[in-house]
């Protein structure tokens, strides 16, 4: 490292279990963030002000002020901006040490598999669950580590993966009817919840990508914002998951058109 990134990452260089050696997989490491709304603003910061080398933000849509309550990355001034391109302009300020490659574009079946292969942890931002089954199923299907997550109102879960863990189709084989979910946009949600939740996800990155701790593998993690309770769930990988067990009937990906989140987002 430099002079000026000892002087930058001295407070990580200093912990007790991660030093130089963790700093140094973080500048070496790459790190995918598909969604750059709630959930991926403060991990996009987080892992930019950290020192991951290499940062791939990909989100199609364009910022919007109903946005700017949760979406802490984007200023008013960025409104009509594709928030993958306002996403990737906060990073680089934040630190210029970084590399940070936007994909101002959905993540599809065609186009997942060559973006996913060329990083090291891929995190779920996402508001649909079209595109959580997608990256659930490429990461498996690519032996990738995951982190995936959710919130709406007031309560958020998350979960990580790793390759021989439990997936989430391990634990939800398939997404839910349309007319059985609430989102964000019929109920609302609190914008620091969403932060509190996207600020794990960022520290799963870290915490896979440098060795230290444990990862929440093998489990799922809720958390109730107005009672500040956490609540994790001990689950096991499933023999008979239709992607990841013995006998898999997911050896393709597949899209879902059902994207809940993507309704009356502007209004």
């Amino acid at each position: 490292m430099t002079p000026e990134q000892k002087r930058r990452y001295n407070r990580h260089i200093i912990l007790d279990g991660f030093g130089s050696e963790g700093q140094q997989r973080l500048l070496e490491s790459k790190v995918l963030i598909v969604g750059a709304g709630g959930l991926g603003s403060p991990c996009a910061l987080y892992l930019a002000a950290a020192g991951v080398g290499t940062i791939g933000i990909a989100d199609a849509d364009t910022v919007s002020i109903s946005n700017l309550q949760r979406q802490v990355i984007h200023f008013s001034e960025d409104a009509g901006t594709p928030k993958a391109l306002s996403a990737k302009d906060k990073m680089q300020r934040i630190n210029p040490d970084i590399r940070v490659e936007a994909y101002p574009t959905f993540i599809t079946a065609e186009n997942a598999p060559d973006i996913i292969r060329q990083y090291d942890f891929i995190i779920d931002c996402t508001d649909s669950f079209a595109s959580k089954y997608l990256i659930n199923d490429a990461c498996v299907m690519l032996g990738k580590p995951f982190c995936i997550a959710g919130i709406v109102a007031y309560s958020g879960q998350i979960m990580t993966h790793v390759p021989g863990s439990a997936c989430y189709r391990c634990l939800f084989p398939a997404p839910p009817p349309e007319n059985e979910v609430q989102t964000c946009s019929m109920v609302g949600v609190l914008g620091s919840a969403v932060g509190t939740v996207g600020t794990l996800q960022a520290t799963e990155a870290i915490k896979v990508l440098t060795g230290i701790g444990s990862p929440l593998t093998n489990a799922i993690l809720t958390y109730d914002a107005l009672t500040v309770q956490f609540q994790r769930f001990d689950i096991q990988p499933n023999p008979n998951c239709m992607l990841c067990g013995s006998h898999p009937s997911v050896t393709e990906l597949q899209e879902y058109s059902f994207q809940p989140c993507r309704k009356n987002t502007k209004e």
